[in-house]
């Protein structure tokens, strides 16, 4: 908001001050200024001062930050006023206005520019290339008109030397359609004259020194302005301008004249008409016969002339120094004296440049014309940017029209906005207090009054037959206005002004002198007839629309034209009539220095601008009601946090949680509430609420981050519980999919003769690797069940053995006998021819020890105490393990070694069939290998279960390339070797405490 800038900046709204003095005011915008705030409001007025460089304050986030916004939202800048008027004419459908006022210099036309780039970027379609077009044409007729319409003065490099006025046409949803432009008054007498340290307009300028080698040659010009007469005046230091590149800004010109639509030949056509008239300028005319008549000095200079119009020189010599007058149907040659043929070559530059112009502006206007269907159905933006009030040393007949201009401009904005506070305050039901202000009516009525008006006298002077003279205008004006009191002259009493040619008008800006001199001659904007015909019969296309009045015969009587003031005087009223019909908006420019500087500020000058800008009389208009009114529901939204009833929300309207926060303040007496607004007497009310809601602040960003840190953490949770849902809906999805894949695969398996080991399966997602290997593992077990239910007793007994030498051994040894035969009790196999023995004996033991089966029975080579190998058979019963001699299986000297005397189990890693057998007390260990084919393995698991299933012990089974035994009490070891392929296994001493079982590699 613009009462919320730090007070380093000072007030960002003058209605905010505490004292409306004209000091406080100034004092507020020079601290503002020198802090680089160029822009200040009152109310919704908008004060501009020129900083004379660029400010980085007109970027894409400026845009973004005031668009949509209401202009107390934010500091004061100019995108706010531009984004007032298109939300006005977008949510209202209402037609605005932007009038942008102010003297030469002072940045109107620049904030001209600004206003059409924020409008055009806050306008972006998606679609339609015409619209984009149209926003194109806009900005660049900018270009055009600046080239054609300014020039340099004394107090401004880049001035505006017409009145603009732009109307932007928008359809319903606030997109571009097309525009017109209307100009007022161009200052035509610079064309042939211009004071010291100004310049013509820049279109000469740009001709000389940006055209190229091939234009200029056929213009018959040279790059330079110092050879002609029209762009020398102001003097050699003035042909080139400081930030200004005459060259660049040619170049800028015909790009834009091409993306408008002009044609290649008539840009040509333009150029050579500017160079036409710089080459009138250097026509010399001289008299002859007695300064009766006059000629032409230089004729060369007349054919450059004619080939540039596209006539003969004789045509042009005769139109310049020869008038044709129709008397009784007859039509007679009079020579021009002198005076009159230096007059006709001054007006026909003068007219040449200005249809010119019009012709341009029209042109212009052609290209972003809307098309009839939309005119009635859209709205309108109109931009006035149009010359400021000017007073120089010497102030001639276009500073009083110039002047008068800017009379109706603030009378209409006084009346407007005092108008918009009495309507204000009748709307919201609050009592309107009479402002007592100046009003300047009586000023526009000393110029316009049809009567006894300025421009009136100045009419009927020019009516006067024969020749008639500026001083006595002076005199007529004397007689007709010596009684006003606006109005002086030397005749009225001020001794200081000229008799003969000096009068002064008080207007509202201050006392301006003007000069008469003049005045007659640019009133009726005399251009003969004979330099019309000669015109409009050029060859140059062009120059037949600019001067279609030359059409008419030789002896045809025209009807006398309005003179210039009175044509002015028509324009300025029908422009008034416009703005009046469209809610206006204002920008009001104020020129920091004459010397065009930044960062000076010129305290007179200000001054002088303040007044005649009549700034204080729009604060005190402001400021004698309230100061400040906002909406109830923006005043809401700032202050609720002030009281405990409308904070966090409000339960009630916004108009009652308006009161009920006034109320907590104690307030009451300070506002008054209307039926949408609040309105606050005092900005001392404004800023004590701003300071309560500082201190409020803290506690506020608190409870934000309390909020928005739950906000997020809900979000989050939202968000994984979501995802969890999804995870488990699409793994749910994959596990059907899949099992239905499995389900596919697996349908036939209990009739396939494998039960299904040889099928393929289905590939898993990665989510169901895990899943798979359990379905994997329950198919084995499936499969296995199956497997083993068709084996006898003894058969599922050997499954169960071999199945815990795989256990034992899997990974550990490289032979655990898958491929041998497991038969338990070999020795009693008949394919042992000791057989019967076998069985006497072991009937005996059996017998004799209580043994009640045996469980196992292999013929074993054993080490021997001395670490020879000797044949045993051992026999494992359910109590003992028995080492009897082979062959006859007699027992041995030995006693049997009962079952539970068995402590652990080693094998070698290789694929030998070596065993330890490690007891627990006081036998020593048994180091043998199984032989005739049969595993070790087998003996370990036979060993391994038959403990487990009697005494519920599981013995330790330890594989290593290394093992150590017991043999009499003494620790040694035993290595298994390789031997070659062929060879027989045995054991073989090492050294007294280390042995070694050798197998053979192919065994």
């Amino acid at each position: 908001m613009a009462f919320l800038e730090s007070p380093e900046f000072g007030v960002g709204d003058f209605i905010l001050l505490d004292h409306v003095t004209e000091e406080a005011f100034l004092a507020n915008l020079k601290l503002r200024f020198q802090k680089d705030k160029i822009y200040t409001y009152i109310g919704e007025t908008l004060v501009s001062v020129n900083p004379y460089r660029q400010l980085n304050i007109y970027t894409d986030n400026e845009v973004k930050e005031y668009r949509g916004r209401q202009v107390f939202e934010r500091p004061a800048h100019i995108y706010a006023v531009a984004d007032a008027a298109y939300q006005s004419m977008l949510r209202r459908r209402q037609d605005s206005c932007i009038v942008i006022s102010g003297e030469s210099g002072a940045g109107k036309t620049e904030a001209s520019k600004i206003v059409m780039r924020y409008l055009s970027a806050v306008t972006r379609p998606s679609s339609k290339r015409e619209i984009e077009r149209v926003k194109g044409l806009l900005i660049d007729s900018n270009c055009i008109l600046e080239a054609f319409g300014n020039a340099k003065t004394t107090r401004n490099d880049n001035s505006s030397r017409f009145g603009k006025y732009m109307d932007i046409n928008f359809d319903f949803k606030g997109d571009p359609l097309g525009g017109h432009i209307s100009n007022y008054l161009l200052e035509k007498a610079r064309v042939v004259s211009q004071q010291d340290g100004e310049r013509n307009f820049h279109a000469f300028y740009q001709l000389l020194m940006g055209g190229d080698a091939a234009l200029l040659a056929s213009c018959h010009l040279e790059a330079n302005p110092g050879n002609y007469v029209y762009t020398c005046m102001g003097g050699p230091s003035n042909f080139k301008v400081a930030g200004l590149d005459d060259r660049k800004n040619f170049q800028e010109v015909q790009t834009a004249m091409k993306a408008i639509g002009f044609q290649a030949e008539e840009q040509s056509m333009l150029w050579r008409l500017v160079a036409a008239t710089l080459h009138l300028g250097e026509v010399r005319l001289t008299s002859a016969d007695d300064g009766e008549k006059s000629v032409v000095k230089n004729p060369e200079q007349l054919k450059v002339v004619a080939e540039l119009l596209g006539t003969e020189p004789g045509a042009v010599e005769k139109a310049l120094t020869i008038k044709l007058v129709t008397r009784r149907n007859e039509v007679i040659e009079t020579s021009h004296k002198y005076e009159k043929a230096l007059f006709a070559r001054e007006a026909l530059a003068k007219s040449l440049y200005e249809r010119m112009f019009t012709w341009i502006v029209q042109k212009i206007n052609s290209f972003v014309a809307v098309q009839s269907d939309f005119v009635q159905q859209g709205t309108v933006i109109g931009v006035l940017d149009i010359y400021g009030f000017e007073v120089f040393q010497v102030n001639c007949f276009e500073q009083l029209c110039i002047n008068y201009c800017n009379e109706k401009l603030q009378q209409l904005f006084i009346e407007l906005v005092l108008k918009r506070e009495q309507e204000e305050y009748r709307s919201e039901g609050i009592d309107w207090m009479h402002v007592e202000y100046f009003n300047n009516q009586i000023i526009c009525n000393l110029v316009e009054d049809p009567s006894n008006g300025v421009i009136a006298v100045l009419d009927t002077e020019c009516l006067v037959p024969g020749d008639q003279h500026d001083s006595a205008f002076l005199v007529h004006m004397d007689k007709k206005l010596s009684k006003h009191a606006h109005y002086a002259s030397n005749a009225t009493g001020v001794k200081t002004l000229n008799r003969e040619s000096e009068f002064q008008i008080k207007h509202y800006a201050g006392l301006v002198t003007y000069s008469v001199d003049g005045f007659i001659v640019k009133n009726k904007d005399l251009l003969f007839q004979d330099l019309k015909r000669l015109l409009y019969n050029c060859s140059t296309p062009i120059l037949k629309e600019m001067f279609a009045d030359g059409a008419g015969p030789v002896d045809e009587v025209t009807k006398r034209p309005h003179t210039a003031a009175t044509g002015f005087k028509m324009s300025m009223v029908a422009l008034v009539e416009i703005l009046q019909t469209k809610e206006p908006h204002y920008v009001r420019c104020v020129k920091p220095n004459g010397q065009k500087k930044p960062s000076v500020y010129e305290d007179e000058l200000c001054t002088h601008q303040v007044r005649y800008l009549g700034l204080l009389e729009n604060v005190r208009v402001r400021r004698a009601g309230f100061a400040h009114r906002q909406p109830f529901e923006s005043f809401v939204a700032r202050y609720k946090m002030l009281c405990k009833e409308t904070w966090p929300r409000s339960k009630c309207s916004d108009r009652e949680a308006a009161q009920k926060i006034s109320h907590a303040m104690q307030l009451n007496q300070l506002v008054k509430f209307g039926k949408t607004k609040i309105f606050i007497k005092i900005p001392k009310t404004l800023f004590f609420l701003e300071r309560e809601r500082e201190k409020k602040i803290p506690m506020m960003a608190v409870i934000i981050q309390k909020i928005w840190k739950g906000l997020r953490a809900r979000r989050y949770f939202r968000r994984l519980r979501a995802a969890v849902k999804i995870q488990d809906h699409f793994k749910n999805y994959k596990w059907r999919f899949y099992m239905a894949k499995v389900i596919e695969t697996f349908k036939d398996v209990k009739t396939m003769p494998d039960l299904g080991n040889s099928l393929q399966w289905p590939q898993p997602p990665p989510v169901l690797k895990v899943a798979q290997t359990y379905m994997w593992k329950i198919h084995r077990n499936w499969r296995a069940k199956l497997l083993v239910e068709k084996l006898n007793k003894q058969q599922e007994e050997q499954m169960r053995v071999r199945c815990i030498a795989y256990s034992a051994c899997r990974g550990r040894k490289a032979d655990w006998g898958l491929n041998i035969p497991f038969p338990l009790n070999g020795l009693k196999d008949p394919s042992n021819p000791n057989s019967s023995k076998f069985n006497q004996s072991i009937a005996g033991l059996k017998s004799l020890n209580g043994d009640q089966t045996v469980i196992y029975s292999a013929h074993v080579v054993k080490l021997g105490r001395n670490m020879k190998p000797a044949d045993r058979a051992f026999v494992l019963t359910d109590k003992h393990l028995y080492r009897l001699e082979h062959g006859t299986y007699a027992p041995g000297k030995k006693a049997p070694m009962a079952v539970k005397q068995i402590g652990a189990l080693s094998l070698f890693p290789g694929n030998d069939q070596g065993l330890i057998i490690h007891t627990k007390e006081e036998f020593g260990d048994l180091v043998f290998y199984v032989a005739d084919g049969r595993s070790a393995s087998e003996f370990a698991s036979i060993l391994w279960l038959t403990i487990k299933r009697k005494y519920c012990h599981r013995l330790k089974v330890t594989i290593q390339p290394e093992l150590t035994y017991k043999q009499d009490g003494k620790a040694k070891s035993i290595v298994m070797q390789q031997s070659g392929a062929g060879t027989s296994p045995t054991f073989k001493k090492l050294s007294a405490d280390k042995a070694a079982l050798v197998w053979p590699a192919s065994s």
